[in-house]
């Protein structure tokens, strides 16, 4: 499968990874100010955006079906070196990969992104697994309106900036086509498969945590967990903010990048 990656600026490397149903384009607000200091790669994850019809393998069982599978390919294509950011169900792809390739991936930034997306007897911070079953019947039936609430749950919670950022998302969503159904139902399996509890741990690279405080989609404290299990971490929770912090603080974000990549100059 060719994925479709746009790659802008110069400076070190850094691969931005969106979110389910979403698209590269999702990271245009911040993009052109890292662009100044980064080189950047957007990439499209299978079946989404420009890489919609990359390839029509997007049943279960296909390598982009999984976690792992999707880091694989993402591997085979990357930078010899790294900062991977990822939102949301990015997120956990970016973890997948800061795992497989731990000399390659020198940082991660994760981004209102939670290792187990479901509800578990010892897991309180996750969703009910019929609401996101019944998320992806409604996306089905009419992509345009679910996603619409989708898009408002997400800006959910937020403060004084939140109709800005939500026109931004519906903006940057409907500039392209929305993903193949099949790459939907992988994506949607994933979220109600995938656990990194275990895995977490694992990870040695530093890691920057985003999140805003008011997130309905992930809990901010799956992110505060994930800060006690990550030794080398730092978590950055903003207030009055939703599920999208990158577009509710794009300063902030863009700052909290320099400082990841360049502690040193852009330290506390």
């Amino acid at each position: 499968m060719n994925l479709h990656i746009e790659s802008i600026g110069s400076g070190p490397d850094i691969v931005l990874l969106h979110g389910w149903a979403m698209h590269s384009g999702m990271w245009r607000d911040v993009s052109d100010h890292l662009a100044q200091h980064f080189r950047l790669h957007l990439v499209d994850l299978p079946g989404h955006g420009f890489s919609r019809n990359s390839s029509p393998a997007h049943a279960p069982g296909s390598q982009s079906a999984t976690l792992e599978g999707m880091a694989e390919m993402l591997a085979d294509v990357l930078p010899a070196s790294f900062i991977v950011c990822g939102w949301s169900l990015g997120g956990q792809v970016a973890i997948e990969l800061a795992l497989r390739e731990p000399l390659r991936v020198r940082k991660l930034a994760l981004i209102s992104t939670t290792p187990c997306f479901v509800r578990h007897s010892d897991w309180q911070w996750g969703m009910e697994a019929a609401t996101l079953q019944l998320f992806t019947e409604n996306l089905k039936r009419d992509y345009s309106v679910t996603m619409k609430r989708f898009l408002t749950l997400q800006i959910s919670g937020g403060g004084s900036g939140t109709a800005s950022a939500l026109v931004q998302l519906r903006k940057s969503l409907f500039e392209r086509s929305k993903p193949d159904d099949a790459a939907l139902e992988a994506g949607l399996q994933i979220l109600l498969s995938s656990d990194l509890r275990g895995k977490i741990r694992n990870i040695r690279q530093p890691v920057l945590l985003f999140q805003g405080e008011n997130d309905v989609i992930t809990h901010p404290d799956a992110a505060r967990w994930m800060n006690q299990q990550l030794k080398n971490s730092e978590l950055i929770m903003l207030p009055g903010c939703g599920h999208a912090p990158f577009l509710s603080y794009p300063d902030r974000f863009v700052t909290a990048m320099l400082r990841l990549a360049h502690p040193l100059t852009y330290g506390h």
